[in-house]
């Protein structure tokens, strides 16, 4: 039971200050490269380069329970599990396409998978 309570105090903490956290971008000004959008030119001086850092994932509805997950089982077993998921789900999606006549539309329904992951918390 104090686990649990441990537990269900450990996730609050956690959806409490994903909210309240600041997102990190020019913390230094000599390495821009963090920010995910700084622009720099070559060494030939003739053009100019754009960096990109990857894509903050959005605090959702089901984030504290993936945050719980990746203390529990770890980082490698949860990504291990997390795309098997994606995976099943991604041939799940072509079955249905496949069956009811719209494969084209394929690409697309996964996008908007990802889409609706990403905003009810799956991909932090």
């Amino acid at each position: 039971m104090r686990t649990f309570s441990l537990l269900v105090a450990l996730i609050l903490i956690i959806s409490v200050t994903s909210f309240t956290s600041l997102p990190l971008t020019n913390l230094s000004s000599r390495n821009n490269r963090c920010t995910g959008s700084s622009e720099f030119s070559s060494p030939g001086g003739r053009t100019n380069m754009r960096l990109f850092g990857g894509k903050q994932a959005k605090f959702g509805i089901f984030s504290p329970a993936v945050y719980a997950s990746k203390l529990l089982l770890g980082e490698k077993k949860l990504q291990g599990i997390r795309g098997k998921a994606i995976s099943l789900h991604s041939g799940y999606i072509g079955d249905f396409t496949k069956w009811c006549g719209a494969y084209h539309l394929r690409t697309n329904l996964i996008k908007k998978a990802k889409t609706n992951g990403d905003i009810l918390g799956f991909l932090v």
